[in-house]
Protein backbone atom coordinates (compact mmCIF):
# COMPACT_ATOMS: atom_id res chain seq x y z
CA UNK A 1 0.00 0.00 0.00
CA UNK A 2 1.23 3.51 -0.78
CA UNK A 3 2.53 5.47 2.23
CA UNK A 4 0.08 8.29 1.58
CA UNK A 5 -2.84 5.91 1.86
CA UNK A 6 -2.01 4.71 5.38
CA UNK A 7 -4.35 5.52 8.23
CA UNK A 8 -4.15 8.99 9.72
CA UNK A 9 -6.86 8.18 12.29
CA UNK A 10 -5.28 7.10 15.58
CA UNK A 11 -8.45 6.83 17.66
CA UNK A 12 -12.21 6.58 17.30
CA UNK A 13 -15.01 8.28 19.23
CA UNK A 14 -18.19 6.44 20.23
CA UNK A 15 -21.26 8.65 19.92
CA UNK A 16 -23.15 6.32 22.25
CA UNK A 17 -26.90 5.87 22.43
CA UNK A 18 -27.93 9.31 23.69
CA UNK A 19 -26.52 12.69 24.70
CA UNK A 20 -29.17 13.15 27.41
CA UNK A 21 -27.72 12.59 30.89
CA UNK A 22 -31.07 11.29 32.20
CA UNK A 23 -31.33 8.69 29.43
CA UNK A 24 -27.69 7.74 29.94
CA UNK A 25 -28.37 7.15 33.65
CA UNK A 26 -31.44 5.05 32.79
CA UNK A 27 -29.40 3.00 30.29
CA UNK A 28 -26.65 2.61 32.88
CA UNK A 29 -29.06 1.13 35.45
CA UNK A 30 -30.78 -1.03 32.83
CA UNK A 31 -27.45 -2.39 31.54
CA UNK A 32 -26.08 -3.04 35.04
CA UNK A 33 -29.16 -5.02 36.07
CA UNK A 34 -29.19 -7.22 32.97
CA UNK A 35 -25.41 -7.64 32.91
CA UNK A 36 -25.31 -8.77 36.55
CA UNK A 37 -28.26 -11.12 35.93
CA UNK A 38 -26.49 -12.59 32.88
CA UNK A 39 -23.20 -12.87 34.75
CA UNK A 40 -24.64 -14.62 37.81
CA UNK A 41 -27.02 -16.83 35.82
CA UNK A 42 -24.44 -18.05 33.31
CA UNK A 43 -21.87 -18.64 36.05
CA UNK A 44 -24.49 -20.69 37.89
CA UNK A 45 -25.12 -22.77 34.76
CA UNK A 46 -21.40 -23.49 34.30
CA UNK A 47 -20.94 -24.41 37.97
CA UNK A 48 -24.06 -26.60 37.96
CA UNK A 49 -23.10 -28.54 34.83
CA UNK A 50 -19.48 -29.06 35.90
CA UNK A 51 -20.31 -30.11 39.48
CA UNK A 52 -23.39 -32.30 38.96
CA UNK A 53 -22.61 -35.82 37.63
CA UNK A 54 -26.27 -36.18 36.56
CA UNK A 55 -25.71 -33.48 33.94
CA UNK A 56 -22.66 -35.07 32.29
CA UNK A 57 -24.29 -35.37 28.87
CA UNK A 58 -23.61 -33.72 25.48
CA UNK A 59 -26.62 -31.40 25.73
CA UNK A 60 -25.57 -29.90 29.06
CA UNK A 61 -21.92 -29.70 28.00
CA UNK A 62 -23.04 -27.64 25.00
CA UNK A 63 -25.19 -25.48 27.27
CA UNK A 64 -22.22 -24.83 29.58
CA UNK A 65 -20.07 -23.91 26.57
CA UNK A 66 -22.77 -21.51 25.38
CA UNK A 67 -22.89 -19.91 28.84
CA UNK A 68 -19.11 -19.40 28.83
CA UNK A 69 -19.36 -17.72 25.42
CA UNK A 70 -22.22 -15.48 26.60
CA UNK A 71 -20.15 -14.52 29.64
CA UNK A 72 -17.19 -13.56 27.46
CA UNK A 73 -19.30 -11.68 24.92
CA UNK A 74 -21.44 -9.64 27.31
CA UNK A 75 -18.39 -8.88 29.50
CA UNK A 76 -16.73 -7.41 26.42
CA UNK A 77 -19.69 -5.46 25.01
CA UNK A 78 -22.04 -4.65 27.90
CA UNK A 79 -19.17 -3.67 30.21
CA UNK A 80 -17.83 -1.35 27.50
CA UNK A 81 -21.26 0.26 27.23
CA UNK A 82 -21.60 0.61 31.03
CA UNK A 83 -18.11 2.12 31.31
CA UNK A 84 -18.67 4.62 28.49
CA UNK A 85 -22.02 5.76 29.90
CA UNK A 86 -20.04 7.21 32.81
CA UNK A 87 -17.48 8.98 30.60
CA UNK A 88 -17.73 12.28 28.80
CA UNK A 89 -15.12 11.41 26.16
CA UNK A 90 -15.79 7.95 24.73
CA UNK A 91 -12.61 7.29 22.76
CA UNK A 92 -10.75 4.12 21.82
CA UNK A 93 -7.43 3.66 20.04
CA UNK A 94 -7.16 2.04 16.61
CA UNK A 95 -5.27 -0.95 18.04
CA UNK A 96 -7.78 -1.50 20.87
CA UNK A 97 -10.65 -1.33 18.38
CA UNK A 98 -9.08 -4.00 16.17
CA UNK A 99 -8.35 -6.17 19.23
CA UNK A 100 -12.00 -5.92 20.33
CA UNK A 101 -13.20 -6.97 16.87
CA UNK A 102 -10.81 -9.93 16.96
CA UNK A 103 -12.09 -11.01 20.38
CA UNK A 104 -15.79 -10.63 19.56
CA UNK A 105 -15.55 -12.74 16.42
CA UNK A 106 -13.31 -15.28 18.13
CA UNK A 107 -16.28 -16.09 20.41
CA UNK A 108 -19.06 -15.55 17.84
CA UNK A 109 -18.06 -18.51 15.67
CA UNK A 110 -17.95 -21.01 18.58
CA UNK A 111 -21.40 -19.73 19.60
CA UNK A 112 -22.71 -20.51 16.10
CA UNK A 113 -21.04 -23.93 16.37
CA UNK A 114 -22.66 -24.57 19.75
CA UNK A 115 -26.12 -23.69 18.41
CA UNK A 116 -25.61 -26.00 15.42
CA UNK A 117 -24.41 -28.81 17.73
CA UNK A 118 -27.42 -28.30 20.01
CA UNK A 119 -29.74 -28.47 17.00
CA UNK A 120 -28.06 -31.71 15.89
CA UNK A 121 -28.35 -33.08 19.43
CA UNK A 122 -32.12 -32.42 19.39
CA UNK A 123 -32.37 -33.90 15.89
CA UNK A 124 -30.74 -37.14 17.03
CA UNK A 125 -32.75 -37.24 20.29
CA UNK A 126 -36.09 -36.77 18.50
CA UNK A 127 -35.51 -38.37 15.10
CA UNK A 128 -33.13 -41.20 16.04
CA UNK A 129 -33.69 -41.83 19.77
CA UNK A 130 -32.49 -45.45 19.69
CA UNK A 131 -29.09 -44.37 18.30
CA UNK A 132 -28.63 -41.29 20.53
CA UNK A 133 -26.05 -42.81 22.88
CA UNK A 134 -23.89 -44.05 20.01
CA UNK A 135 -24.12 -40.88 17.89
CA UNK A 136 -23.95 -38.20 20.60
CA UNK A 137 -21.05 -39.07 22.88
CA UNK A 138 -19.20 -36.69 25.19
CA UNK A 139 -15.93 -37.34 23.34
CA UNK A 140 -17.41 -36.38 19.98
CA UNK A 141 -19.04 -33.34 21.54
CA UNK A 142 -15.76 -32.14 23.07
CA UNK A 143 -13.93 -32.62 19.77
CA UNK A 144 -16.61 -30.61 17.98
CA UNK A 145 -16.38 -27.77 20.51
CA UNK A 146 -12.58 -27.67 20.23
CA UNK A 147 -12.92 -27.54 16.43
CA UNK A 148 -15.47 -24.70 16.66
CA UNK A 149 -13.10 -22.65 18.83
CA UNK A 150 -10.25 -23.25 16.37
CA UNK A 151 -12.53 -22.19 13.49
CA UNK A 152 -13.45 -19.09 15.51
CA UNK A 153 -9.79 -18.14 15.84
CA UNK A 154 -9.20 -18.71 12.12
CA UNK A 155 -12.27 -16.61 11.34
CA UNK A 156 -10.98 -13.79 13.56
CA UNK A 157 -7.51 -13.90 12.00
CA UNK A 158 -9.13 -13.72 8.55
CA UNK A 159 -11.08 -10.64 9.56
CA UNK A 160 -7.98 -9.15 11.13
CA UNK A 161 -6.15 -9.53 7.81
CA UNK A 162 -8.94 -7.54 6.13
CA UNK A 163 -9.23 -4.70 8.63
CA UNK A 164 -5.61 -3.95 9.59
CA UNK A 165 -4.81 -2.91 6.04
CA UNK A 166 -7.76 -0.52 5.67
CA UNK A 167 -7.00 3.18 5.54
CA UNK A 168 -8.86 5.72 7.67
CA UNK A 169 -8.63 9.38 6.85
CA UNK A 170 -11.63 10.69 8.79
CA UNK A 171 -14.20 11.12 10.17
CA UNK A 172 -13.62 9.01 13.25
CA UNK A 173 -17.06 9.18 14.93
CA UNK A 174 -18.82 5.84 15.45
CA UNK A 175 -22.59 5.79 15.87
CA UNK A 176 -22.32 2.84 18.25
CA UNK A 177 -21.26 1.90 21.78
CA UNK A 178 -19.04 -1.14 21.15
CA UNK A 179 -16.52 -2.36 18.61
CA UNK A 180 -17.71 -4.40 15.67
CA UNK A 181 -16.88 -4.74 12.00
CA UNK A 182 -19.93 -3.07 10.31
CA UNK A 183 -19.38 0.27 12.03
CA UNK A 184 -15.61 0.03 11.63
CA UNK A 185 -15.58 -0.48 7.86
CA UNK A 186 -18.10 2.32 7.26
CA UNK A 187 -15.36 4.78 8.26
CA UNK A 188 -12.74 3.34 5.89
CA UNK A 189 -11.60 5.50 2.98
CA UNK A 190 -11.51 2.49 0.65
CA UNK A 191 -14.51 0.71 -0.93
CA UNK A 192 -15.68 -1.90 1.57
CA UNK A 193 -19.42 -2.30 0.98
CA UNK A 194 -19.24 -6.10 0.57
CA UNK A 195 -16.58 -6.83 3.17
CA UNK A 196 -18.93 -7.41 6.12
CA UNK A 197 -21.12 -9.84 4.17
CA UNK A 198 -18.20 -11.70 2.60
CA UNK A 199 -16.43 -12.37 5.86
CA UNK A 200 -19.15 -12.78 8.48
CA UNK A 201 -22.47 -12.34 6.70
CA UNK A 202 -21.96 -15.47 4.61
CA UNK A 203 -21.03 -17.55 7.66
CA UNK A 204 -24.03 -16.23 9.63
CA UNK A 205 -26.52 -16.87 6.83
CA UNK A 206 -25.08 -20.32 6.09
CA UNK A 207 -25.23 -21.30 9.77
CA UNK A 208 -28.78 -19.99 10.06
CA UNK A 209 -29.94 -22.05 7.07
CA UNK A 210 -28.24 -25.18 8.46
CA UNK A 211 -30.22 -24.68 11.67
CA UNK A 212 -33.49 -24.07 9.81
CA UNK A 213 -32.99 -27.29 7.81
CA UNK A 214 -32.29 -29.24 11.04
CA UNK A 215 -35.41 -27.91 12.74
CA UNK A 216 -37.50 -28.60 9.63
CA UNK A 217 -36.47 -32.28 9.76
CA UNK A 218 -37.34 -32.33 13.46
CA UNK A 219 -40.78 -30.79 12.84
CA UNK A 220 -41.53 -33.37 10.15
CA UNK A 221 -40.58 -36.18 12.54
CA UNK A 222 -42.63 -34.69 15.40
CA UNK A 223 -45.80 -34.88 13.32
CA UNK A 224 -45.55 -38.68 13.34
CA UNK A 225 -45.35 -38.95 17.14
CA UNK A 226 -48.11 -39.32 19.73
CA UNK A 227 -49.81 -36.22 21.13
CA UNK A 228 -47.92 -36.32 24.46
CA UNK A 229 -44.50 -36.83 22.86
CA UNK A 230 -45.29 -34.18 20.26
CA UNK A 231 -46.19 -31.60 22.91
CA UNK A 232 -42.95 -32.20 24.86
CA UNK A 233 -40.81 -32.11 21.71
CA UNK A 234 -42.47 -28.91 20.47
CA UNK A 235 -41.87 -27.22 23.83
CA UNK A 236 -38.16 -28.09 23.67
CA UNK A 237 -37.93 -27.14 20.01
CA UNK A 238 -39.61 -23.76 20.54
CA UNK A 239 -36.96 -22.84 23.13
CA UNK A 240 -34.14 -23.70 20.70
CA UNK A 241 -35.73 -21.84 17.78
CA UNK A 242 -36.29 -18.75 19.97
CA UNK A 243 -32.61 -18.62 20.97
CA UNK A 244 -31.52 -19.10 17.34
CA UNK A 245 -33.72 -16.19 16.20
CA UNK A 246 -32.47 -13.99 19.07
CA UNK A 247 -28.86 -14.72 18.13
CA UNK A 248 -28.98 -14.69 14.33
CA UNK A 249 -31.63 -12.00 13.84
CA UNK A 250 -29.47 -9.00 14.87
CA UNK A 251 -26.30 -10.62 13.49
CA UNK A 252 -27.68 -11.13 9.98
CA UNK A 253 -29.21 -7.64 10.03
CA UNK A 254 -25.85 -6.05 10.92
CA UNK A 255 -23.87 -7.85 8.23
CA UNK A 256 -26.31 -8.35 5.38
CA UNK A 257 -28.90 -5.54 5.43
CA UNK A 258 -27.65 -3.03 2.83
CA UNK A 259 -29.58 0.05 3.99
CA UNK A 260 -28.34 2.21 6.89
CA UNK A 261 -30.94 2.52 9.68
CA UNK A 262 -29.02 3.92 12.65
CA UNK A 263 -31.85 3.87 15.22
CA UNK A 264 -32.74 0.24 14.47
CA UNK A 265 -29.03 -0.64 14.45
CA UNK A 266 -28.63 0.87 17.91
CA UNK A 267 -31.69 -0.91 19.29
CA UNK A 268 -30.55 -4.28 17.90
CA UNK A 269 -27.01 -3.67 19.19
CA UNK A 270 -28.32 -3.12 22.73
CA UNK A 271 -30.59 -6.14 22.36
CA UNK A 272 -27.70 -8.30 21.12
CA UNK A 273 -25.15 -7.15 23.69
CA UNK A 274 -27.29 -6.85 26.82
CA UNK A 275 -30.56 -8.74 26.47
CA UNK A 276 -29.73 -11.80 24.33
CA UNK A 277 -27.26 -13.38 26.85
CA UNK A 278 -29.89 -12.97 29.58
CA UNK A 279 -32.82 -14.26 27.50
CA UNK A 280 -30.80 -17.25 26.24
CA UNK A 281 -30.05 -18.17 29.84
CA UNK A 282 -33.75 -17.89 30.82
CA UNK A 283 -34.98 -19.88 27.81
CA UNK A 284 -32.40 -22.67 27.92
CA UNK A 285 -31.81 -23.13 31.64
CA UNK A 286 -34.79 -21.93 33.65
CA UNK A 287 -37.31 -23.70 31.42
CA UNK A 288 -35.44 -26.97 31.89
CA UNK A 289 -36.78 -28.93 34.90
CA UNK A 290 -33.64 -31.03 35.29
CA UNK A 291 -31.43 -27.93 35.23
CA UNK A 292 -33.61 -26.11 37.79
CA UNK A 293 -33.49 -29.09 40.16
CA UNK A 294 -29.69 -29.31 39.77
CA UNK A 295 -29.35 -25.55 40.42
CA UNK A 296 -31.43 -25.77 43.60
CA UNK A 297 -29.32 -28.75 44.69
CA UNK A 298 -26.10 -26.79 44.12
CA UNK A 299 -27.40 -23.68 45.91
CA UNK A 300 -28.49 -25.76 48.92
CA UNK A 301 -25.00 -27.29 49.08
CA UNK A 302 -23.32 -23.88 48.89
CA UNK A 303 -25.37 -22.33 51.72
CA UNK A 304 -24.73 -25.23 54.13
Amino acid sequence: MDEGNHSVVLEFVFLGLSTSREIQLLLFLFSCVYYMASLMGNLLIVLTVTSDPRLQSPMYLLLANLSIIDLMFCSSTALKMIYDLLRECKTISFGSFVAHIFFIHAVRSPEMGSLIAMAFDRYVAICKPLHYLTIMTLRKCILFLVASWIIGLIHSVTQLAFVVDLSFCGPNDLDSFFCDLPWFIKLACTYTSTLGFMVTGFISVASFFILIISYTFILVTIQKKSLGSRSKALSTLSAHVTVVVLFFGPLIFFYVWPFPTSHLDEFLAVFDAVLTPFLSLVIYAFRNKEMKVAMRRLCSQLVK
